[in-house]
């Protein structure tokens, strides 16, 4: 098996259709806009709406106004009722796992709505924003440490999820964010149903590569694993697209939430998947 993949982009044979994701970044924008924001971009028609698991903004004013990922979640929950919602990602160092497991069976059921199929989907990563560790009296430790521990903990995530009661309405989606062909790539093909990457078409077509090495590794069908990439234009998702990926997200953040991108980005899903 070659150790050096091709950075040639090529179509991979996968049937999925193109989905559009959005993120709400929960920063600079009191609570009421950010729910309409969520629920206009469900009635656009978007796949999936996610926020972040951070503690203070990432852009703009530092002290600015933020809120928190996974009580966010819940409210999104109740206030949807066909998107899928997630964080992208929910940082692993923040919460013991068997809890972190706990509450997104927990939201499971209640975007399930009259006993229908829950619509979280569980991104989750090792974490890396210093600020967020410092000021609420986590260790922030390394990055090979942190990576470490999300080893560590997704098994006791997945256990927990077959042993809670009520088990959650369907199987969770796990999305796992980041690139590292040493370590991440090895999680994400023996944990996720979703892998999430930024970055150019070369790196990512490099890794993806990586991941389906990672995949024979153990015997996994790569075809399996959802190709997700962050973007910014429909020229990136067509791009990204020919490569491999079929999950597009962008991101807006407060206090206007300018939704403009995603609707273009929302003609072009049709018109891919018709």
């Amino acid at each position: 098996m070659s150790t050096t993949p091709s950075t040639t982009p090529e179509v991979r044979d996968d049937s999925r259709p193109a989905r559009i994701g959005i993120q709400l970044q929960p920063q600079h924008a009191q609570y009421p806009a950010i729910r309409a924001a969520a629920a206009r971009v469900e009635e656009m028609g978007a796949d999936i709406a996610f926020n972040w698991d951070h503690f203070y903004p990432l852009y703009g004013e530092p002290e600015g106004l933020h809120f928190e990922c996974w009580t966010m979640l819940a409210a999104w929950a109740e206030a949807t009722s066909r998107i899928e919602i997630g964080a992208l990602v929910s940082c692993n160092s923040y919460r013991n796992p068997e809890l972190l497991a706990d509450m997104a069976r927990t939201v499971d059921h209640i975007s399930a709505h009259d006993a229908g199929t829950g619509r979280l989907v569980l991104g989750i990563g090792s974490g890396w924003f210093e600020k967020d560790y410092d000021e609420y009296g986590y260790e922030f430790g390394t990055a090979g440490g942190r990576l470490d521990k999300l080893r560590d903990d997704l098994p006791r995530i997945e256990s927990r999820l077959g042993a809670l009661n009520p088990a959650p309405t369907r199987k969770i989606p796990v999305l796992i964010g980041g690139g590292g062909e040493k370590k991440t790539l090895r999680l994400v093909a023996k944990h996720a149903d979703i892998w999430h990457t930024f970055g150019d078409v070369e790196t990512f077509t490099r890794k993806s590569a990586v991941l389906d090495e990672r995949c024979a590794e153990i015997g996994r069908d790569p075809g399996e694993i959802e190709r997700s990439v962050g973007v910014e234009t429909v020229q990136d998702a067509e791009t990204m697209f020919a490569a491999g990926a079929r999950l597009f997200t962008i991101g807006v953040g407060g206090p206007d939430y300018d939704t403009a991108v995603l609707a273009d980005l929302l003609a072009w899903r049709d018109d891919k998947n018709a």
